[in-house]
């Protein structure tokens, strides 16, 4: 018995095999009730948590090339090359 507890517990896709005819039971996961709804805060925390993640990654790949050129939109930054010099 405690060998074939083992065995369902460590393989759960194997199908359950019952000899009662009465026995039922449902699906929570594959089947769920009512479609899935997302509120107006949901929606727009996500799109703010998109926004974080990309300028994150964006940070990131700055941080781990520094050979590649710093675009820049103002006209007015400047700086200087003290390795060069």
């Amino acid at each position: 018995a405690l060998k074939k507890l083992a065995t369902d517990y460590l393989h759960p896709e194997l199908p359950v095999v019952t000899s009662d005819p009465t026995a039922c039971g449902r699906n929570y996961f594959s089947r769920p009730s009512a479609p899935e709804q997302e509120s107006l805060e949901e929606a727009e925390e996500r799109a703010q948590v998109l926004a974080e993640a990309a300028a994150l990654k964006k940070l990131a790949t700055d941080y781990l090339h520094p050979e590649l050129p710093v675009v820049t939109s103002d006209p007015t930054a400047c700086g200087r090359n003290y390795f060069t010099r």
